[in-house]
């Protein structure tokens, strides 16, 4: 094969020094996310990894619009409207990893899908958040942050009312339904499990780093290490989810990644710290006195309120999602801004004010970081080019806010606000926007037609 120009910047010499670095692995998972974060794509032997380095991989332009399932989705334009041909992924630089624990022993590299030209394929969700990163550099700005990653370990088999339960300690096999939250006991129970995450993302490259118990049982929250690159935060967040979910299996356990697996507790959030720097590396959210807020990060505060409302479908895209909004659950009901204040949905945590940023509170760990980050990172730009006003700082409850622009009040509204979105459509670029909307809008309908047994429960005996 003929080496090819990779228009994705990954070179053959990083495989090169892998592979020699690595002599043990046999196989890579080579891992394409589509809209729902889902990681796609295919594993290949050692000796095809050079080659994947000197001209990529064909694969099709389908594997972008498939719904939650793995199915088709027509509408997005992706499948018999364009012949369902090959376009070309290639490996993202620096992202070529040891995974740990494995057997026999793997790799992964994250991979963009291209057209045959090289141009970005534009409803790839990782080019969408590139394309937001890009317009803020050319404003003489750039983002920086981190995610933080909330999910629940569970027992692998469900009680006898069919209900999730919290997983068994690794350690010794102990139960616990309670709470447990910042128990640092309760932690010590599932150590296997966790320093196997810790091992992993250590040979991954992630600084993962404070792990809580959270406020509900069997739920837990791992911190990132801040990036100077949000593609990079991303990147972390989907590596340490699948991460989690690999060692949590090894150890017989389930990690759960929907945002509300259980009805009686709080649910689980994605919350997305993020900051900006000018060309000379200042933090333009920091005041020169605490408190004195700059235009900036009043302007941001702003853009994101005023956007929320349409942006809701990528905050929260499925429709376990809108189950996690309740009042006093910890997550926001309304986009309401505040200081140190955790009811709110943009949150300006406390501390030193040279780490001045925003923590974006709605999405859920069920959403799609790419595409959360690019829908960020559009309210900034959006606030600070309009100069909008973000209103007074609510202060105590922010689930009593009575002052804030509204926002869907459930799935179908949040699908029929992003589709006639011209910010969500630009935030996303078009054909991502297409793309989103008309998967969401198919899974949709595959939940409304399908008979539950909240159905039978309800009705079966009764109407």
């Amino acid at each position: 094969m003929t080496d090819m120009h990779s228009p994705s910047g990954s070179t053959l010499a990083e495989a090169e020094a892998f592979l020699a670095a690595h002599p043990e692995i046999e196989a890579f998972d080579i891992i394409l996310h589509d809209s729902n974060g889902i990681g796609r794509g295919k594993i290949i032997r050692r000796h095809e990894l050079l080659s994947f380095y000197k001209g990529g991989r064909h694969l099709p332009i389908s594997i972008l619009g498939l719904d939650i399932c793995g199915e088709d989705v027509h509408e997005t334009g992706l499948i018999w409207d364009q012949g369902d041909g090959d376009l070309r992924a290639w490996p993202i630089p620096g992202t070529l990893k040891p995974l740990h624990n494995t057997t026999p022993p793997r790799g992964e590299v994250f991979m963009s899908l291209y057209e045959l030209d090289g141009r970005p394929m534009t409803s790839d969700p990782r080019h969408a958040l590139a394309r937001q990163v890009q317009a803020m550099a050319d404003e003489g700005l750039h983002p920086a942050g981190a995610f933080e990653l909330e999910f629940f370990l569970l027992a692998n088999d469900r009680d006898a009312r069919g209900k999730m339960v919290p997983a068994a300690d690794v350690l010794d096999g102990r139960p616990s339904t309670k709470t447990e939250v910042y128990s640092v006991d309760h932690l010590h129970g599932m150590l296997p499990l966790f320093s196997d995450i810790y091992a992993a993302a250590g040979k991954a490259g992630i600084t993962a780093e404070t792990m809580i118990s959270e406020y509900a049982p069997g739920q837990y929250e791992l911190t990132l290490h801040y990036r100077e690159d949000v593609l990079q935060a991303a990147d972390d967040l989907m590596r340490l989810k699948r991460i989690v979910r690999a060692q949590a299996r090894a150890h017989g356990v389930t990690a759960c990644f929907m945002a509300k697996p259980n009805e009686d507790y709080a649910g689980s959030g994605m919350h997305f710290h993020v900051s900006l720097q000018d060309d000379k590396g200042r933090n333009v959210f920091a005041e020169a006195e605490e408190g004195k807020w700059t235009q900036t990060i009043l302007h941001a505060l702003g853009g994101l309120r005023a956007t929320m409302g349409e942006s809701m479908l990528v905050f929260a895209p499925h429709a376990n999602s809108w189950r996690r909004f309740a009042s006093q659950s910890y997550a926001p009901v309304s986009p309401t801004w505040g200081v140190n204040n955790r009811s709110v949905a943009l949150r300006i945590p406390a501390g030193d004010i040279r780490a001045r940023r925003i923590e974006h509170r709605p999405a859920g760990v069920d959403a799609n970081p790419y595409l959360v980050a690019a829908t960020v990172l559009a309210g900034i730009r959006h606030g600070l080019k309009n100069r909008i006003d973000p209103g007074p700082e609510t202060t105590g409850n922010g689930y009593e806010a009575t002052d804030a622009p509204p926002i869907p009040a459930d799935w179908r509204s949040a699908i029929e606000a992003a589709q006639g979105s011209a910010f969500l459509k630009d935030a996303l670029g078009e054909d991502m926007h297409r793309t989103f909307t008309a998967i969401k809008a198919a899974e949709y309908a595959r939940v409304m037609r399908t008979v539950s047994d909240v159905d039978f429960d309800l009705y079966l005996h009764t109407v």
